[in-house]
């Protein structure tokens, strides 16, 4: 990805396939990887928030980026969520993006101690020169508890290695304002988080989604974005439906770590990978991960008798 460069389209938000708290499921990422490439996404967005990105080790965030550059082997960019608590390691982590072959670095608010919006300008100034790659913002204001503010991004936008901005906060009045950006910085991407809210993002003038369920039904959301992209309110119509419809999984638990436990619950029952939870998390209880069963019978992505026990389906 160049610093010119538009990212457009689906990025998928990876989750990050575990065997146990410290140990990759190597088989299932790349059984993960390829089928999404196969469903036609634009790129791939590692160690972000449905990747459990914070949660896990050095170690396992190094290894998990080496896995990820190697299997892709660049047929679609690749970025890198390298958000820490502390600077330095923010800066290390870019730089084991640019050896493994990414594209691109993703950066959050740092987290647990809230900045304020002039500490933050100063902070991204400060590590954007010190960072590999171009570098792509993240609003995610639910987890971080401190906003991108519209003028805090006016600020930033003279910050060549900047390339975009990514917006999970769901509020689509400031992602409006995100998106007049672009007279500003017609360079930069702008890409939606909240899935429900991708086609409506890209008539907004967005440029795409960085959209969990993609990892699933990679096939769904880039059908969206197309048909979306192409102005064809019927189909997009249809294709808002069905991504509602498979957002149910998302109901499932109570606790806000359900939307990753849900993805990887879905990312199972297809048979693409293991999903252990990084702690303090755990997966789904074999009830919830009956709801999501009954969900993709509904959608008509599995069928009852292949994944449920006889009379079950009654």
């Amino acid at each position: 990805m160049t610093e010119q460069m538009l990212l457009k389209g689906i990025v998928p938000p990876l989750i990050t396939p575990l065997k146990d708290r410290d140990t990759l499921d190597v088989e299932g990422l790349e059984r993960l990887i390829e089928h999404m490439i196969g469903g036609g996404i634009h790129g791939l967005f590692a160690l972000g928030t449905t990747g459990e990105g914070p949660s896990l080790g050095y170690r396992l965030r190094a290894e998990v980026i080496h896995q990820v550059c190697r299997q892709v082997n660049g047929r679609i960019p690749v970025v890198v969520g390298i958000t820490d608590t502390a600077f330095v390691e923010s800066v290390k982590l870019s730089r084991i993006a640019a050896e493994a072959g990414a594209d691109g670095v993703v950066l959050s608010t740092p987290y647990y101690f809230p900045a304020g919006q002039t500490e933050l300008a100063e902070y991204v100034r400060k590590l954007v020169p010190e960072l590999a790659l171009p570098v792509m913002l993240y609003n995610m204001p639910s987890l971080t508890k401190v906003w991108f503010e519209i003028e805090t991004l006016h600020r930033l936008a003279g910050l060549e290695r900047v390339v975009g901005v990514k917006d999970s906060s769901g509020d689509m009045d400031y992602y409006s304002k995100l998106c007049n950006l672009q007279s500003e910085r017609p360079d930069w991407s702008f890409l939606i988080g909240p899935e429900e809210k991708l086609i409506a993002s890209i008539l907004m003038g967005g440029h795409g989604g960085v959209n969990g369920g993609a990892n699933v039904l990679p096939h769904l959301f880039v059908e969206a974005y197309e048909a979306a992209v192409a102005g064809d309110a019927a189909r997009c119509e249809m294709l808002q439906q069905r991504i509602e419809a498979f957002g149910e999984i998302y109901r499932i638990g109570k606790y806000p770590s359900r939307f990753i436990k849900a993805t990887k619950c879905a990312a199972s029952i297809l048979g693409l990978c293991d999903d252990f939870m990084a702690e303090p998390f755990n997966r789904f209880y074999p009830q919830d991960r009956e709801k999501v069963k009954i969900i993709f019978e509904k959608l008509g992505i599995i069928s009852c008798s292949k994944t449920r026990s006889p009379g079950l389906c009654d």
